[in-house]
């Protein structure tokens, strides 16, 4: 599924089963809590918090729901997320071409960045 048509799909859920989109600020309020719950099993499945007696390691699921949301309110906007995805890659490439390949936080050792740039 393309960007496009998680865009079309979710819009034709809106319409059949979700009478109507809730107002930006509630998604905005949505997208809150979903992220919350996504940073909850992060924080269990990598971090030092252990997972509760009936909570699943569902990482999937809360992205999945991340990005329904995202899409939601994208789409009461106006946003074409396939083409604010496509701005956002020339940004970064053009900001960040360089920056990362020269950061040596990303390398397991110095030596390795100065290899890297022969």
């Amino acid at each position: 599924m393309t960007i496009a048509e998680a865009q079309k799909a979710v819009d034709e859920w809106i319409k059949t089963y979700g009478v109507r989109y809730f107002s930006e600020l509630t998604n905005m309020a949505c997208l809150t809590e979903e992220v919350g719950e996504l940073a909850r099993v992060i924080a269990r499945k990598y971090g030092d918090q252990s997972f509760k007696p009936g909570e699943k390691p569902n990482l999937g699921e809360e992205m999945a729901d991340v990005l329904w949301v995202l899409i939601c309110l994208a789409n009461e906007t106006g946003i074409d997320l396939t083409e604010e995805l496509k701005k956002s890659f020339e940004k970064k490439t053009k900001r960040d071409k360089n920056r990362h390949k020269n950061n040596p936080k990303l390398y397991s050792s110095p030596s390795l960045l100065k290899e890297i740039h022969k």
